[in-house]
C-alpha cells in the first residue's frame, strides 16, 4: 500500500509524541499504532512522562499570559491560516484518518473538511464574542457583562473522530483567548502528531511562542495528568459515558469545569407516512457509517407496525449490497472496526441480544481472507428486538442495528426516550403534526432531534451535544463558545 501521505505530514516510523510547539520531549516508553485496515504497524509514538507533562503545562500557562492579550480578530487570523493549511493537507490528512482509524476515505476527507469549516466559523466568531448591556436600578450607573478567556483548555478526544473533535474545541478556544493541551486517543496517536505538525507551520510562520497548541500522548494515565491539573480550568472530554463519569467527578472535585460529549443510543422513528427512500438512506448510513463507531450512529429503528415488514425487507436488501473492505478504496462502503477488542465486543453483543430474545434478520460475521488480514472486518448486523432488552439499552460501538415495532406515536417517543443516553434522534414522516410533536417539549429528549434525515452527523453551525448520560456538553456552533470563557458582570 502506498503510504506516502505519512511523509507529507511529517511522520516517520518513529515519532516523538509530546510537544508544546517547536520543542519536543521524548521518553523511554513507546505507544505503537497499528492500522485496522491491514494490521500493520504504522509507527511508534513517545508516551508523555509526568515530568514532560509538567513542563508542557508550565509552557502553556506562560503562553496564555500573552496570547489572551492578542486582540480576538488577530487570533482569528491565526485560525484562518490554520484552516488554509488544512486545505493544503486535506488529502494526506484524510488518508491518514482513514488508514489509522479505519473509516472510509470519503469520511476521512469529510472529517478534515469539518476541521476547515470550524476554522471558518471561528474566524467569524472572533469578531462576535458579544456581551450584553443592562439597565442599572441605580441612577448614574451602567451595567454590562463581558466574556474573558479561561486559560489552558485540556482536550481529550476519542478514536472515532481522531482530528475533527479536537478542531471543534481548539479553534473556538484559540479565538476566545485560550491555549490548548490535547491528548488524542491512544488508538490514533499519529493523527494527533500530524495536526500538531500542521499547527507548527502556522506558529513558525507567525513567530508564535510555544504552548498555544500542545500535544501529549498515552493511555488514561496520561489523561489523568490533565484531569487532576489544577492549572487547567476546563477539560473537554469525548468518549464513553463510563469515562465521562470518571472525568466529570475528578474535575469537579477540584472545582474545574467539564465539557462532556459521551455515548449515544440513537433512534429513528419511522411513521406510516414516511418516505421509505429517505428512510433507507438515513438508516443505512447512520447504522453502518464509520462501521457503527459514531456517537451519533443509528442504533435503533422504531417502526410503525403497518410498514414494519416492508422496511425490514428493504433494509435486508440494502445490507446485502454493502461493500466491505479497505477504506482507502472509494468503492467500499464499510471499513474495519478499530481493533480486535472491538470485534470481540461486537460478537458478544450479538450473542447477548439473541439470549435476551432477539431475532437475527441480517447475520453479523467476522470476515477472513486475504483482504481482511487485520481481523477487524465484520458484516453489519440487524436484529429484531425489544427496547427494554439490557443489550439494547447499552451502547455497543459496532454496526448492530436493532429494529422494533410501535403502534402509536406517543409510545414510539417513549421508546425513543427510554434509554440512559440522549444524544441524537430522528423521525421520518410526511405528517406535519407528527413532526411537530416529535420536536415539542413532549417529544425527543435528545440534544439533537432531526426530521427526515438520519441521526448521524451534524452541521458546524449548530451546537453539538446531548443530555442524560451523554453528558450535557455543547461543542461547535451556535453559542457553544461560551463554554470556553468566563462571564463577568460589570457595574460602573
Amino acid at each position: 500500500m502506498d503510504i506516502n501521505f505519512l511523509k507529507t505530514l511529517g511522520l516517520s516510523e518513529t515519532n516523538c509524541g509530546t510537544t508544546s510547539g517547536k520543542k519536543s520531549y521524548a521518553s523511554d516508553n513507546w505507544l505503537e499504532s497499528y492500522s485496522p485496515v491491514d494490521g500493520l504497524l504504522i509507527g511508534k509514538v513517545s508516551v508523555t512522562s509526568k515530568e514532560s507533562y509538567d513542563q508542557i503545562s508550565a509552557t502553556a500557562t506562560h503562553a496564555y499570559s500573552s496570547w489572551r492579550l492578542v486582540p480576538a480578530p488577530k487570533r482569528g487570523e491565526i485560525v484562518r491560516q490554520f484552516g488554509e493549511k488544512l486545505r493544503k493537507y486535506k488529502e494526506p490528512l484524510g488518508k491518514l484518518v482513514s488508514y489509522e482509524m479505519g473509516k472510509s476515505l470519503q469520511e476521512g476527507y469529510g472529517e478534515v473538511q469539518e476541521m476547515i469549516d470550524i476554522c471558518d466559523f471561528a474566524v467569524g466568531l472572533s469578531r462576535q464574542l458579544y456581551g450584553l448591556t443592562m439597565h442599572s436600578e441605580r441612577s448614574g450607573h451602567r451595567m454590562y457583562e463581558q466574556w474573558h478567556p479561561l486559560g489552558v483548555v485540556g482536550i481529550i478526544s476519542a478514536f472515532n473522530f481522531p482530528v475533527a473533535v479536537w478542531a471543534w474545541n481548539s479553534a473556538l478556544s484559540w479565538v476566545c483567548g485560550n491555549v490548548c493541551i490535547w491528548k488524542p486517543s491512544e488508538k490514533t496517536p499519529l493523527c494527533g502528531i500530524a495536526c500538531q505538525n500542521i499547527w507548527n507551520e502556522v506558529a513558525q510562520e507567525n513567530n508564535l511562542e510555544d504552548g498555544i497548541c500542545s500535544l501529549i500522548n498515552g493511555d488514561y494515565t496520561v489523561g489523568e495528568y490533565l484531569t487532576t491539573d489544577t492549572k487547567i480550568p476546563l477539560i473537554s472530554a469525548t468518549g464513553s459515558s463510563r469515562m465521562g463519569k470518571i472525568v466529570g467527578s475528578t474535575v469537579a472535585a477540584r472545582f474545574g469545569r467539564s465539557l462532556l460529549e459521551l455515548g449515544g443510543n440513537n433512534a429513528i422513528i419511522i411513521t406510516e407516512s414516511a418516505d421509505l427512500d429517505a428512510v433507507l438512506i438515513g438508516a443505512v448510513f447512520g447504522a453502518v457509517g464509520t462501521c457503527g463507531q459514531r456517537c451519533t450512529s443509528t442504533r435503533r429503528l422504531i417502526i410503525h407496525e403497518s410498514i414494519f415488514n416492508q422496511v425490514k425487507e428493504k433494509l435486508t436488501k440494502a445490507y446485502k449490497q454493502l461493500r466491505i473492505g479497505n477504506p482507502l478504496d472509494p468503492s467500499n462502503h464499510v471499513g474495519p472496526l478499530i481493533d480486535r477488542t472491538a470485534v470481540e465486543l461486537y460478537q458478544k453483543s450479538i450473542k447477548q441480544a439473541i439470549e435476551q430474545g432477539g431475532t437475527v434478520v441480517v447475520a453479523g460475521d467476522v470476515l477472513s481472507g486475504d483482504s481482511y488480514t487485520s481481523g477487524c472486518y465484520v458484516t453489519p448486523c440487524i436484529i429484531e428486538a425489544q427496547n427494554h432488552f439490557p443489550i439494547v439499552q447499552h451502547e455497543t460501538f459496532a454496526p448492530i442495528l436493532y429494529i422494533m415495532k410501535y403502534t402509536d406515536l406517543h409510545s414510539a417517543i417513549k421508546m425513543q426516550n427510554d434509554v440512559p443516553q440522549g444524544l441524537s434522534s430522528a423521525i421520518m414522516t410526511n405528517n406535519l403534526r407528527d413532526a411537530e410533536t416529535f420536536l415539542s417539549v413532549e417529544g425527543s429528549d435528545c440534544g439533537i432531534a432531526n426530521v427526515n434525515i438520519g441521526t448521524s452527523g451534524a452541521e458546524i453551525g449548530g451546537a453539538f451535544g446531548g443530555e442524560k448520560e451523554t453528558g450535557g456538553g455543547r461543542e461547535s456552533g451556535s453559542d457553544a463558545w461560551k463554554a470556553y470563557m468566563r462571564r463577568q458582570t460589570n457595574t460602573i
